[in-house]
């Protein structure tokens, strides 16, 4: 295309097409008014003076190497997302203080799940000095040989309870056979939140397995319990456009409502290879025709809200 044809085609774009090309801002405009919640993002530096790695992690294989929130605002620009939990990074163990110093730089745009020491003394004056600094959870491991040392651990305990009082959830990394364990807990302090990271990991296996989701779905008798529908990239065919996971999603749907599910990507894990960030948004907004605006909604923005940003 010559100088004169190129300046010719825009013009007729301009012009003949002004409509089209008002639609597409339009759209991301309304996107950006959506104003939706990723409810689990890792972010991390590189500075590792001012926010050194743990001990337990010297020396091991950290990939990406820096995950900041530039790079994932980067990833959230035109999808709607604009609002984030952060989930405290494993490598950074019990020391939050990266995420802490990230919430602070735009509170508004950040809250957080921080990673505490149960078996130390203090912990519910920890648990209160991270709220005031906007944790408005904390990570548990329940996986299979931690959950059997829970009853106990006093510390755990006093958790658990003080999460009643304090408002702030108990969200839980598990594997489906430790999804009993966390039903015990549920009855034991029914008053306490308590959120399942990514599907209790149902699925990772390449199938989802019916009675590990009849394990989840039993939680649901507890009114505090909620779902992150969340790391398709990891579930499943683990390969988007995700749809083999709709099932799994509308039986948590019926199960839960939606005003007990929230979506996440789990990044950077959802942005690397044939995933991307986008796609992972798609799956809730547009791919799963069971799902009506109220639950897109409600999924996308309002469970996560209540939970965390109010």
């Amino acid at each position: 295309m010559n100088n004169q044809s190129r300046r010719d085609f825009i013009s007729s774009v301009t012009l003949g097409g002004g409509l089209l090309i008002n639609e597409a801002i339009q759209a991301e405009t309304d996107l950006s008014e959506k104003d939706w919640i990723d409810a689990h993002v890792h972010v991390w530096s590189q500075d590792r003076s001012t926010y050194p790695i743990s001990s337990n992690f010297e020396g091991k294989d950290i990939d990406p190497p820096i995950y900041s929130p530039d790079d994932l605002e980067a990833d959230q620009k035109g999808t709607g997302v604009t609002r984030t939990l952060l989930i405290q990074m494993s490598f950074f163990e019990f020391d939050n203080s990266y995420m802490v110093d990230v919430i602070k730089s735009d509170p508004d745009r950040y809250q957080g799940v921080a990673i505490i020491d149960h078996e130390q003394p203090g912990t519910v004056d920890v648990m209160t000095s991270l709220k005031a600094s906007g944790v408005r959870g904390f990570r548990l491991y329940a996986f299979p040989d931690k959950v059997k040392k829970w009853d106990a651990s006093s510390g755990l305990q006093t958790m658990w309870k003080a999460g009643a009082e304090t408002g702030q959830a108990m969200c839980c990394l598990t594997d489906p056979a430790a999804i009993p364990a966390v039903n015990a807990m549920c009855k034991k302090y029914p008053d306490t939140k308590v959120v399942i990271d990514h599907f209790a990991r149902i699925g990772v296996t390449g199938s989802i397995d019916q009675g590990q989701l009849d394990q989840l779905l039993a939680l649901a008798d507890f009114p505090n319990v909620y779902v992150k529908t969340s790391a398709f990239y990891a579930l499943g065919k683990k390969a988007p456009p995700y749809t083999d996971l709709g099932p799994m999603i509308k039986q948590l749907r019926d199960a839960y409502g939606s005003e007990r599910l929230m979506w996440a990507s789990d990044c950077p894990y959802q942005v690397q290879g044939e995933h991307s960030y986008a796609a992972s948004v798609d799956l809730i907004t547009k791919k799963l025709d069971f799902l009506s605006e109220g639950d897109i909604d409600n999924m996308m923005r309002g469970t996560a809200e209540g939970l965390f940003f109010s």
